[in-house]
């Protein structure tokens, strides 16, 4: 319980502050789920788990040692629904197929917290939820393209919506 309220006491400074230093101002993403033929920055494959007016906001902020620090929150989501979302390779596109697979820090070592970014997360009774996660390390240039939420935690499940976020390397 206690990590519970330091993750989402972190998650709230890093998306209020809009980082975690004055060192590198944090990449904010943001936008409203639509239909993925009218949105390819951010579609929603699956009205029923992301329904009309869901709303996504996407941090990332590196400090000087390169450790990136990634923050999610969504609105809108159906409430008490436990989501798996993670940093995917390639941007999203109107096929859910188009992200590509989970970005890893070791390419094929393994769909772990620690050589993925994960960031899942449960809405509350008002459909909002809140996700943080820290690594050592940064992205490479050019390959980490978007955030996907799936319908369930964990390294599997359906992709049911995507946003684009322009990932930047670690030492930009």
């Amino acid at each position: 319980m206690l990590a519970g309220i330091c993750v989402g006491a972190a998650t709230a400074a890093l998306l209020a502050s809009g980082g975690t230093g004055a060192h590198d101002p944090a990449l904010r993403a943001q936008a409203r789920f639509a239909d993925p033929g009218a949105s390819s920055t951010a579609p929603a494959y699956d009205r029923t788990l992301v329904p009309e007016g869901a709303r996504i906001e996407v941090r990332e902020d590196i400090a000087p040692d390169g450790a990136t620090t990634v923050g999610l929150r969504v609105r809108g989501m159906v409430p008490g629904h436990a989501y798996g979302a993670h940093v995917h390779e390639k941007p999203c596109g109107v096929d859910p197929a188009a992200a590509g697979g989970h970005y890893q820090h070791r390419p094929g070592a393994g769909a772990t917290p620690r050589n993925e970014v994960w960031l899942d997360f449960t809405t509350d009774a008002r459909g909002a939820g809140r996700a943080v996660t820290r690594h050592a390390w940064g992205f490479r240039p050019g390959e980490a393209g978007s955030v996907v939420i799936h319908d369930r935690p964990g390294n599997s499940g359906a992709r049911i919506a995507c946003l684009t976020v322009p990932f930047r390397p670690a030492g930009r």
